[in-house]
Formats: C-alpha cells, structure tokens, sequence
C-alpha cells in the first residue's frame, strides 16, 4: 500500500544541477602536507587540546576532549606531528579566527588500534551512546549538533519514530546522495544502532523522488526482516523538504511545535551520513575523521564529491577539482540559498562542511533595492512567518517586536530572498537580529548574575551587621543582670544585719521591762 504523504506551505521547486557532481564515483582526496583542526566544529563548548606543540599523533588519536556536556573530542585526521596550538581562520560568516590544531603530516597515515564494539546490542543505551560521543560524531546535514545528545530522549520520553534525512534538496549538493548510492548497508547498520540506542519502535529513511537510483539501493540493501520497521519512502522534490520540521510534516503529517522538538511528537531525525559516522565507530571503532564533501560550481573543472581529512584546506580540494584559480570567484560553504561567502580559501574543511562552491562573483545582481511589498516572500516561507515585517522590525533594531512575529521560527533556508524581486538579503537580516538577540540574552544573563551577587553580598553584610548587634544586645544584658544580682545581694544582707539588730534589741527590751518582773515574781 503506498504510504500516504502530506504537503508543508510554501517552497520552491528549483534547477537541481546534481547531475554535474555525480558523474564519478567518490574519490579520495589527496593528504595535505598540513591540516589545521578547529577545537570547535559543532554546536557547545569547543574541546580542551589533550596534546602539546611537538608531540607525534597517530591517525584517529584525540586531540582534544569534550569540555561540557554539550561538546565533542577531535581526532587526528592523519599520523604527524603536532606543530601549533593557536588561533587560525576557520569557516564562519564572522570571518574570524577560533582556536585550532596544526597537525603536520608525517605521510605514513598511521591509526592508532582500533576498538570496535563486536555485539552493540549487549551494551546499554547511555554506554552505546558515550561511544558514539567519544568519537566526535556530531550532525553531518549542516547544523552539527552532538549526534549523542539527540539519541538521549530521557526517562519519561518515548520515540515511536526515527527518521534518516536524505533528502538533500539545496541545489549542487549531491554527497548525501553518493553516499546512499555507494554505501546503502552502512546507513542501514548505523540507523539499527540509533534504534537500539532510542529503542524506537519504527524507522523511516526518506530521500527526493529525483534520487532513484539511491532509493534502488537502499531497498536492495535491506535485510528481508528488516522491511517489518523499516520503511525507504521517496518524498516530493520541493525545496527545503530536507529542513527537519518540514520532513516530519511530509512524512507524518504532524506539525512539530513552535520552539519545540521533534521529541515533542514522539520523532527523532538524523542525517544519512551521521548514521554511516555511527555505523564506522560501532562496527570499526573510527571516531569521525573524513567526511564526503561536495565540490562543484561554475568555477570548478571537474564537479565531483570527494572523501575529505578534517582539517583539509579550501583551496586543496578546489586545486584537485580544477578550480580556475581567479580572485573574482565567490566561494561558498554549504548550498546556494543556506550557505555563506567564505573570504579566505586556505580555511580547513570541518565536520559539517557538505559543499564547496564556487562561482563568479556577480555583484551587479544582487544590489538590494527597497522593499514594494509584494508579498512573495510570505507566499514561499515554509515556516508560514511573515519575513516583511522580520525584515522590517530585524532593520530597525526593534528585537522585541521581531520574536512577536516567531524569529526563531524561521529555518533560514532563504526562499524568501530567492524569490525577493528587490533582492534584499533577507536571511542575512534575521541571521543579525538572532545573533543580536542571543548577545543580549548573554548580557541579560551577566548582568542578572552581577546583581544577584551584589544582592547576596548586600544580605551577608546586612545579617553580620545585625548578628553583631544582637551580641552586643546580649552582652550588655548579662553586664546589666550581673551588676543587678551583686547590688540585690549587699542589700539582702543589709536588710539581714538590721533584722537581727532589731531582734537583739527587742530581747533586751523585754527583759527590762518592771511588768515582766512581777509576773515573775
């Protein structure tokens, strides 16, 4: 029975231009002669550098480990000497440097000994889990979030489904779609430990209609028993099915709420190639060294995806894939509408670079115009916001206004600057007022944290103010009470001296006395 499937608002359907990356099968890409690992390639804390400046590594050794709870180790991309620790250019719309490892490779590509786990399925959820942490998988469809964290629901949440994202529907971007052609097994092998890991009664993996040729293999992959919980389910291509609440809503019909989780209706969903990354540290015991990575673009010779080293410049995968080498070419990390403008070619390839592309730089096109209020952006908004008025409130600086009309709502997939007539950049205004406002949320949170430390050490000075007065309340009572007991204790005795006094006095009266006599008598 065809399974049914559901429509979200808005989208596009756009030029897909895959085929050009797709000729080929995946290669490996040539080993640099030095490789700079960022501490921080995920969303959390950056790592803690375990090695020093000098010292020799081995291919797939930590470098550094995870320094909270929301934070992953790195590995060695290649055996060789560590030959700095410092601050270098990494991929990021700051354009700023962040702490990095240069690792000089020595050629020989020594691993250390693996350590794979023979039966996963004896291993309890939070240890399978601490695996998977310990060798730095993180989300490879872009957002890297510590893939552990998101295969811990808790003790009072159940998953009835997890679903596989290969949908990968931002033009160029075809390595998920190798990656499912050319490793269907290995994505099958880590969504049954992410299974286990959650215990989901049944999985879904989802990939576009224009992807036959994966779907094909994925289904011939899969174990005869296997078809009883898990379903392959070819899904419209319309652009961002592959944003993870507008999948949900496709396969589901099922809205995940706003500021809410995919937890929250019982779902949880990764990305195909986190579960291959899960799949090589169970069964091999690799932590997260290589990923595929898109390399295409009009400026590029030979499109292709390749097999990248963490740590690989820019400009050495470029250079391999024909890159024409002319200063005038834009290169982008990520797609055409989610991506950013990478300045400096030499920046390392991290764990969620998916694309590289390249193109010549038209800057005469995209020279932003004033809005006419067409209303197209609101029309193609998947997210069902209102991206005028978040362009409006976003450019006047009113951040309060901006999150009356759900800023955090929007998934940032750019249909709204796509179809802008005036070719404002409109994402690049929401991404502003989100940083802005998390910026201020931090201010608010030092400043809160200042004042309750200023409060607090105002009531301990105050309470060791009154504490003081209350013992020297008390000391000048026990002062007054005993000088009060040695004043009543001479009068006492005084009072027993004249008692006395008085009786001697009243014997002698009375032995005087002449009645006394002749009674006597």
């Amino acid at each position: 029975m065809k399974r049914r499937l559901w429509h979200f608002h808005g989208g596009l359907r756009l030029p897909g231009h895959k085929a050009e990356s797709m000729q080929e099968p995946i290669q490996t890409a040539t080993l640099p002669e030095r490789l700079t690992i960022p501490l921080q390639q995920h969303i959390g804390e950056p790592a803690e550098p375990v090695v020093e400046v000098g010292q020799r590594v081995l291919k797939g050794q930590m470098l550094a480990r995870a320094s909270e709870y929301i934070s992953v180790p790195v590995h060695a991309s290649t055996s060789g000497t560590i030959a700095a620790i410092e601050d270098r250019p990494i991929p990021h719309p700051s354009g700023l440097q962040a702490p990095c490892i240069v690792l000089d490779s020595d050629g020989q590509d020594e691993w250390i000994e693996h350590a794979p786990i023979n039966d996963y399925t004896e291993l309890e959820s939070s240890a399978l889990r601490n695996v998977i942490r310990e060798a730095g998988i993180v989300g490879l469809g872009g957002a890297g979030f510590p893939a552990f964290i998101k295969l811990n629901p808790g003790p009072r949440n159940v998953v009835d489904t997890l679903i596989l994202n290969g949908a990968e529907c931002e033009p160029y971007i075809t390595c998920d779609a190798m990656l499912m052609q050319e490793q269907p097994r290995k994505i099958i092998d880590g969504l049954l430990i992410m299974k286990h890991a959650l215990q989901a009664r049944r999985c879904i993996i989802a990939l576009e209609d224009n992807k036959r040729n994966a779907h094909t293999l994925l289904v011939n992959a899969l174990h005869e028993h296997e078809s009883e919980f898990i379903e392959i389910i070819q899904i419209p291509t319309i652009y961002p099915t592959g944003g993870e609440k507008q999948l949900i809503k496709v396969l589901t019909g099922k809205e995940v709420p706003s500021h809410g989780l995919p937890l929250d209706i019982h779902m949880v969903c990764h990305n195909v190639g986190t579960a291959a990354a899960i799949a090589d540290a169970i069964h091999e015991g690799k932590p997260l060294i290589t990923r595929y990575v898109t390399v295409t673009g009009d400026a590029i010779g030979q499109p292709c995806n390749l097999e990248v080293r963490i740590g690989t410049p820019f400009e050495a995968l470029l250079e391999q894939c024909g890159w024409r080498d002319d200063r005038n070419d834009e290169i982008i990390m990520g797609g055409p509408l989610m991506g950013f403008t990478v300045d400096n070619p030499a920046v390392p390839v991290i764990k969620t670079t998916n694309c590289i592309l390249s193109w010549p730089t038209t800057k005469e096109q995209q020279t932003p115009m004033p809005c006419i209020r067409c209303g197209e952006c609101a029309r193609v908004c998947p997210a069902q916001l209102l991206p005028q008025q978040l362009y409006w409130y976003a450019r006047a600086k009113n951040f309060d206004r901006v999150q009356d009309f759900n800023l955090f709502d929007c998934i940032e997939c750019g249909c709204c600057a796509y179809v802008c007539p005036s070719h404002i950049p409109l994402v690049q205004y929401y991404r502003f007022a989100k940083t802005e406002i998390w910026a201020q949320e931090r201010d608010k949170k030092k400043a809160d944290q200042a004042r309750e430390r200023h409060e607090f050490r105002q009531q301990r000075i105050e309470r060791k103010k009154q504490e003081e007065e209350e013992r020297k309340r008390r000391k000048k009572e026990m002062l007054k009470k005993s000088q009060g007991d040695e004043t009543g204790g001479e009068d006492s005795k005084k009072a027993a001296i004249e008692a006395a006094m008085a009786r001697a006095k009243a014997r002698r009266g009375e032995k005087n006395s002449p009645s006394g006599d002749k009674e006597d008598a």
